[in-house]
């Protein structure tokens, strides 16, 4: 099971609480993660990545603790405290302006 943490925006949209867990075959990557939690969120479809190019959207951030994922690439592993179940997956909303 992989932990997800969501910020406010998407969990109002899942109807759902701050943390959810979802059951990904291994490899964990963030790619199998995004595409199991949009499988069963299907209201959050179009707002983690595009809906054409599966690209992340900008202004979200993604976190296995205290490392930050953002740049890597969609398919690489993810690390091990966060594949078994001892860490989240922390989806971050990055907030900017002046």
């Amino acid at each position: 099971m992989i932990r997800i943490m969501l910020p406010f925006h998407l969990r109002t949209l899942a109807r759902t609480g701050a943390e959810v867990q979802i059951e990904v075959t291994a490899p964990a990557t963030q790619r199998s993660v995004l595409d199991a939690l949009e499988a069963r969120y299907p209201a959050l479809r179009g707002t983690i990545r595009d809906h054409v190019t599966a690209k992340r959207r900008p202004f979200l951030r993604f976190y296995a603790g205290d490392l930050d994922l953002s740049n890597e690439p969609p398919d690489a592993p993810l690390p091990d405290t966060v594949a078994s179940g001892n860490e989240p997956y922390i989806v971050f909303g990055a907030i900017s302006g002046g």
